[in-house]
C-alpha cells in the first residue's frame, strides 16, 4: 500500500494563513508548491462520489484521497471475490466474501485521515433514484467498470444537477476514460505571451454527454490525424459495450469473436472513419478482448486509474486542461490516445 506524501519542508506562514489548517498545509507541502494553495483548497472542499471497487477504482481512490480530497463518498453492494485480489490492493484473502466496502473503509482511510470516508453498501444503491439522491450532494462523480447504458443514465443525471462526470474502466489489456464535463473553466498557456514572459489565459471547454459522443463522426479528420489517433481501440471499447448490452454479459468465449466483429465494423463504417486509416477492426484485437474482457490486470488498471485520479484532480485544480473528452489504453503496446468526441 503506498504510503502517505512526506512533507519536503515546513509549511510557510503565507501557507498557514489561508484557510487549510497547519496540519494540512504540512501534509500537503509539497504538492502545493506544484500546482498552488487554491487548487489545493478546491480540492479539500470537494466531494467526491466514487461508483463501484474495482480495479480502476482502487488506484484512483489512492491517488485522489492521498492528494487531499475533502470528502469520499464510495458505493459498492458487492462481495469480495477472489478475481479482486488481484487488481484490489486494498483487499485480503480473509476478505473473500465479505463487502468490498466493508473490507477496504479502514484501509482507504489510513491513506490519509484528513479525508472523511463514506461507504454505502446498501443493494438499494443500485436504484438509480437512490444514486441521484447522493449525486445532488456531491461535486464530481466518478463511474468505474459499468455498462454503456448505466452510464448514459448517470451521464443523464450529473447533467440534471450541473455535475461533472467521469468514468473509466478496463476490459482486458484495453482501458478508457471518459468526462462530461459540462462548462469547464481551465488555465492554459498564452501562446501570444513573450517566451520570457509565459502567462496563462482563462479558458473555457464546453464538454457533451456520452450519448452523444459515442455518435461522433469521424469524416471530419484527415487521414493523418485520424492515424494518429488510432480508432481502432476506441471502436473496441464501442463493441463491447454494444455487446454488454445486447447480452447483459460481458464477452468471455472466441466463439463471441465473430459477433463483437460484426458489431465493430458497423460501428465504424456507421462513424465514417477514413477507409485509407481503417476499413474494419483487426480481429487480432477482438479474439483477445473475446476471452479477456471480463478480466482485470493489475498493471492496466494502475495506468488507467492513476491517469483518471490525475485528471480528476486537473478538473478539481482548474489550473490544466483535463481530458477532452475519451481517452482509450492499449496494454498490448503500453500506449494510449485521447479523442475529442462530438465537443465543439
Amino acid at each position: 500500500m503506498a504510503n502517505l506524501p512526506e512533507p519536503v519542508a515546513p509549511p510557510t506562514q503565507d501557507v498557514i494563513s489561508t484557510d487549510l489548517t497547519e496540519e494540512e498545509a504540512t501534509r500537503y507541502d509539497r504538492q502545493m508548491r506544484l500546482w498552488g494553495i487554491e487548487a489545493q483548497q478546491r480540492m479539500r472542499n470537494a466531494t467526491i462520489l466514487v461508483v463501484r471497487l474495482k480495479g480502476v477504482a482502487t488506484e484512483a481512490i489512492k491517488n485522489v484521497v492521498l492528494a487531499g480530497i475533502g470528502k469520499l463518498i464510495i458505493v459498492d453492494d458487492e462481495n469480495v471475490n477472489e478475481e479482486d485480489l488481484g487488481a484490489g490492493f486494498f483487499f485480503r484473502d480473509e476478505d473473500v466474501g465479505l463487502k468490498r466496502l466493508d473490507a477496504a473503509k479502514s484501509r482507504i482511510e489510513s491513506l490519509n485521515p484528513l479525508v472523511t470516508v463514506e461507504t454505502i453498501t446498501d443493494t438499494s444503491t443500485s436504484n438509480e433514484g437512490v444514486l441521484e439522491a447522493i449525486i445532488k450532494t456531491v461535486d464530481l462523480v466518478c463511474v468505474t467498470d459499468w455498462n454503456r447504458d448505466g452510464l448514459i443514465r448517470i451521464n443523464e443525471i450529473c447533467r440534471r444537477y450541473q455535475k461533472p462526470f467521469y468514468s473509466g474502466g478496463t476490459y482486458g489489456l484495453v482501458g478508457y476514460i471518459f468526462c462530461d464535463l459540462l462548462s469547464h473553466d481551465y488555465l492554459a498557456p498564452d501562446r501570444s505571451a513573450p517566451k520570457d514572459q509565459p502567462k496563462s489565459v482563462k479558458t473555457t471547454a464546453n464538454y457533451t454527454p456520452l450519448n452523444s459522443a459515442i455518435l461522433h463522426q469521424w469524416s471530419s479528420l484527415t487521414k493523418r490525424q485520424t492515424k494518429e489517433i488510432n480508432p481502432a481501440l476506441f471502436f473496441a471499447v464501442l463493441a463491447v459495450w454494444q455487446f454488454q448490452s445486447s447480452h447483459g454479459n460481458l464477452p468471455n468465449d472466441t466463439n463471441q469473436t465473430d459477433e463483437l466483429e460484426s458489431i465493430a465494423n458497423s460501428l465504424i463504417s456507421q462513424a465514417q472513419v477514413n477507409q485509407q486509416v481503417l476499413t474494419k477492426e483487426p480481429r487480432e484485437l477482438l479474439q483477445s478482448l473475446s476471452i479477456t474482457a471480463s478480466h482485470e490486470f493489475s498493471p492496466v488498471c494502475a495506468i488507467v486509474g492513476g491517469m483518471l485520479a490525475q485528471d480528476i484532480l486537473k478538473a478539481l485544480g482548474g489550473r490544466e486542461p483535463p481530458i477532452a473528452n475519451f481517452f482509450v489504453f492499449d496494454g498490448n503496446t503500453g500506449g494510449g490516445t485521447v479523442c475529442r468526441m462530438n465537443m465543439p
